[in-house]
């Protein structure tokens, strides 16, 4: 047995010693930088214009609320392209066509930041909202709508003086502009929910336009405007907040859908109700007793009740008062004889 063992424990040495051998050295530990930490998450560490981007910055900026959570809002933008194509046409006596590219959403200070001027900035208001919001007309529709309501010939590009500031005739023709197309926002919004957006002020430095916090979330609605041979660019931004107060609505799937409704189940439900059983207690007498009084009852004790024969007794349910009736006999059973409703009590207005 002793030989034995002796083998067994050599044999096991050997192959220890040998799988020693064979085996891959340790690494020594090592910290990961930014890039390989990116490289595991799966972020692009390089921006469209070739500017590194470290992985938080990426998580911070995709941090965003799609407008497709807000699917109302699509379609009153559609209206507002067929309203703003008749209005336009009798404001300008052109023929207007109006088209909307894709609505985005982005951060309010990324979208200042990238506003291509010379260009005007219209910042309204939403009355019943309390909160603001910003038009931006480029300075090719800037030129265009000028150069129509001056009487310029068809098919001739409007001419662009870059590098001076806009005139007093230029802002005047294109604050014009800015009331009818807030006048068309309006009408899009009136199925939905009643609103007026009302022209502050017109600015031509994105400083002066500053409407919400820079990092605020905010939908950009860009508008395209031709008239035959001249024609922009309107772009509409309203911050998630101003809509806030019309969020339930915007986040409809179509007009006059209504949320936590059911036709059918409020149908069961009303039919079930008048089969539902409550109890009826019948009040015959109220006293207020010291507590004292009441501790001194003891079995055989009486309480005299004063409501006599003939008298008005209440039909309650729970607290709530239902009935006036009198008490009486029928068929060798005590009955009450309902002579009046009661009114019910109203609910306290908040």
């Amino acid at each position: 047995m002793s030989g034995s063992d002796e083998d067994l424990a050599a044999a096991w040495g050997a192959e220890t010693e040998e799988a020693a051998a064979g085996a891959m050295p340790v690494q020594a530990h090592r910290d990961l930088n930014q890039a390989e930490i990116d490289s595991l998450l799966g972020f692009d560490n390089r921006r469209a214009d070739g500017e590194s981007r470290s992985g938080m910055q990426k998580i911070i900026s995709s941090g965003l609320v799609s407008y497709d959570r807000l699917p109302m809002l699509e379609i009153v933008f559609d209206r507002l392209v067929r309203i703003m194509s008749t209005s336009l046409r009798n404001f300008t006596s052109d023929n207007v066509e109006v088209s909307i590219d894709d609505i985005a959403s982005l951060r309010f200070g990324d979208y200042l930041n990238s506003i291509p001027l010379p260009a005007m900035l219209a910042v309204f208001k939403a009355e019943e909202w309390d909160n603001y919001g910003l038009m931006v007309v480029d300075s090719a529709m800037i030129y265009s709508i000028v150069d129509v309501l001056l009487g310029g010939r068809r098919g001739t590009a409007a001419m662009r003086i870059e590098g001076r500031p806009y005139t007093t005739i230029e802002r005047t023709l294109v604050e014009r502009m800015i009331q009818v197309v807030l006048a068309d926002l309006t009408a899009s919004f009136d199925p939905l929910c009643p609103v007026t957006f009302r022209f502050e002020r017109l600015e031509v430095n994105p400083r002066f336009a500053a409407v919400s916090r820079l990092s605020n979330a905010a939908v950009l609605v860009p508008l395209r405007i031709e008239m035959e041979d001249r024609g922009g660019r309107l772009e509409l931004l309203l911050p998630y907040a101003t809509l806030e107060p019309v969020r339930e609505l915007l986040l409809q799937q179509f007009m006059g859908e209504k949320f936590g409704r059911d036709s059918i189940w409020e149908t069961h439900l009303a039919e079930e109700l008048w089969n539902t059983d409550i109890d009826l207690a019948v009040v015959l007498d109220e006293q207020v007793m010291r507590l004292s009084d009441v501790l001194a009852l003891q079995p055989g004790s009486r309480i005299l009740l004063g409501c006599g024969p003939g008298a008005s007794v209440q039909l309650r349910c729970g607290a709530t008062p239902l009935y006036e009736g009198k008490v009486g006999r029928r068929k060798n059973r005590i009955a009450v004889r309902i002579d009046r409703d009661l009114p019910r009590p109203q609910p306290m207005e908040r």
